[in-house]
């Protein structure tokens, strides 16, 4: 067989034109992350949701998301990668309408859950149909990177449009902005993107998917406990109960030959290298957002909407690393680069270990060089996993890789988050409960105070939480360099210029099953 020549590698204009519209669900889906913060009083308003029904509404979508990523991941291998983004979409858009005009409580949190499956079939599905469109690996490193800071954008734009909505329409206004955008891909996704799937899956493994709930579901909803109320039983009790059926779980992946996790995902040195550092990625992304998005809002003392314009700085970083670390990484050892990645953000987050009480400025180019560096990371270290599985396991390969990502950002929040609360509390040993529980509950202790005791304690709780803050920072530098040596230890030689000098002469590039071009 004849060795397939380089333009019939390379993505033409269809494909990429197939990838820009494969960006819209990746971008609501990241933007419903953070859509909800300013319109929650709207929400408590008209539905007056219970204390524990508001913790719903913005967590059901997280949890719902996290737990099925795995399943949809190998069902897309089965039934088709574009067939489940279609089908993704449409229950994203009619849940993004049943959430918009919900009349209870309960209705919107259904809504919000559905939304989270919605989006469990959407994150995978992309990146994979991404891993298929582009054979030739400086393209497919080139659309990684895109791919990972629109993701990243998203998540502080959805904050924004959420304000901008607010000030002109009403509550629901934030979920029916994604109506548009999945009609738009339902109409150009069948025209634009072939069909991917594994030609020969092996049946589909029910009992795994109940067994990868119970496993990710408790982990998630433990450590976003400890990050919000420290190491009590309860969030211990789910990390406990989550890891026993994580460990059932990996067992029956093992020992069976249609598992839903492919054991040979991992005979590519790349996959498992490349999950573990995005972890790392993520945990260092989420972590810094605790304290920033706090820092912008009880620290400077600013309002919602202008917080969330101010998170938008370090975007701008974020649009130019990324497509840069990917011609980089074509021209050296792409391992050193992802080290790079980590020293920069190792850089920024020294930046925020010297922060003061009023150090905007300070905190906003720590914010951008932490990004910048973690952007890098994570398109690097997704591009690798992805190229070293099987095509036929895309979907597989990147829902590992996104639940990955869910773990490290959430174990980001609890680890650092709980570190800088321990030397807060500290910090105010002598202090009434309300003001050592949190800084939210100092702020609102000032203000009942007034006058100078209520100056004082605020200046008291927020040169606290700063300190608290710079402990976190430290502690996920020295993380940060640590994972610099890992990257350079473990994926040294698995892309860039010494990866290309390693391979053989290309031969023939089998694709996986495909439909032709309507």
């Amino acid at each position: 067989m004849t060795p397939p020549a380089a333009s019939e590698r390379l993505a033409g204009r269809r494909e990429w034109t197939a990838f820009t519209v494969l960006l819209l669900p990746l971008l609501l889906v990241s933007m419903d992350v953070s859509v909800l913060y300013f319109a929650i009083p709207a929400i408590t308003r008209e539905l007056d949701p219970s204390a524990t029904q508001q913790l719903w509404i913005f967590d059901s979508y997280a949890f719902a998301l996290s737990g099925l990523l795995i399943t949809m991941g190998s069902l897309g291998d089965r039934i088709g990668r574009r067939r489940l983004l279609l089908i993704g979409a449409a229950a994203f858009g009619l849940a993004s309408v049943g959430a918009a005009y919900a009349t209870s409580a309960g209705m919107l949190i259904a809504a919000r859950v559905l939304l989270g499956i919605g989006g469990a079939t959407l994150m995978p599905s992309t990146l994979a149909l991404v891993r298929n469109l582009f054979r030739d690996d400086r393209q497919r490193g080139k659309a990684i990177a895109l791919w990972s800071g629109a993701m990243t954008g998203g998540i502080a734009l959805g904050s924004v449009m959420s304000g901008v909505m607010l000030n002109h329409f009403w509550w629901g206004s934030v979920f029916l902005v994604n109506v548009p955008a999945m009609l738009l891909l339902l109409a150009l996704v069948p025209v634009l993107v072939p069909e991917f799937k594994d030609p020969a899956p092996g049946r589909f493994d029910l009992l795994s998917v109940p067994l990868s709930m119970a496993a990710v579901l408790p982990l998630v909803y433990g450590l976003k406990e400890i990050a919000a109320e420290g190491f009590a039983p309860l969030p211990l009790g789910c990390l406990a109960v989550g890891l026993a059926f994580g460990y059932l779980f990996v067992r029956r992946q093992r020992t069976r030959e249609d598992a839903m996790v492919s054991r040979a995902l991992f005979r590519g040195r790349g996959f498992g290298a490349g999950v573990g550092l995005n972890s790392v990625a993520a945990f260092a992304m989420l972590g810094s957002a605790y304290f920033t998005t706090q820092y912008f809002q009880s620290v400077l003392g600013m309002g919602t909407l202008e917080a969330a314009l101010w998170s938008l700085g370090p975007s701008v970083f974020i649009g130019a690393a990324a497509p840069a670390s990917a011609a980089l990484a074509q021209k050296v050892d792409r391992s050193f680069v992802i080290a790079g990645g980590f020293l920069l953000a190792a850089a920024g987050f020294v930046l925020l270990g010297l922060v003061g009480t009023d150090s905007l400025w300070l905190v906003l180019a720590g914010a951008g060089v932490l990004a910048s560096g973690l952007v890098t990371v994570m398109s690097l270290v997704s591009d690798t996993a992805l190229a070293s599985a099987p095509a036929e396991k895309a979907g597989s390969a990147a829902s590992v890789l996104e639940t990955g990502a869910e773990f490290g950002g959430a174990l980001g929040m609890a680890l650092l988050g709980s570190l800088g609360t321990a030397v807060y509390r500290a910090d105010l040993a002598g202090s009434e409960p309300a003001v050592r529980e949190t800084l939210g509950g100092a702020v609102a202790t000032a203000q009942r105070l007034g006058g100078a005791a209520g100056e004082q304690v605020l200046a008291l709780a927020r040169e606290a939480f700063v300190h608290g803050m710079q402990y976190a920072a430290w502690g996920a530098a020295a993380l940060l360099l640590a994972a610099a040596a890992a990257a350079v230890a473990l994926l040294r030689g698995t892309g860039g210029a010494a990866g290309a000098a390693a391979e053989p002469a290309p031969g023939p590039v089998p694709r996986p099953h495909e439909e032709a071009y309507p």
